[in-house]
């Protein structure tokens, strides 16, 4: 999905944005090549990331009581979830 995306682009120069809502990834060569929430779905009883970005979202508010939606971009740093 978007590793595959990033690989396409990589370049020496490459910058990513970890952002509270949206995580990019800029390439000189290809722009913006990555933009998706930041959201991970996770399953807690496998502690398996079962969605990610987009997919992620979607679920947000519909996940039965073993998934857990967590936006791990609290006020411009990493939560410890």
């Amino acid at each position: 999905m978007a590793f595959n995306t990033l690989l396409r682009y990589f370049s020496k120069d490459l910058a990513i944005d970890l952002g509270t809502a949206n995580t990019l990834v800029f390439t000189q060569q290809g722009g913006i090549v990555v933009r998706e929430p930041s959201v991970v779905v996770i399953n807690k009883l496998t502690n398996k990331i079962e969605a990610v970005g987009s997919e992620a979202k979607e679920m947000l508010g519909r996940t039965p009581g073993n998934i857990e939606s967590i936006r791990p971009m609290k006020d411009g740093v990493i939560a410890d979830f």
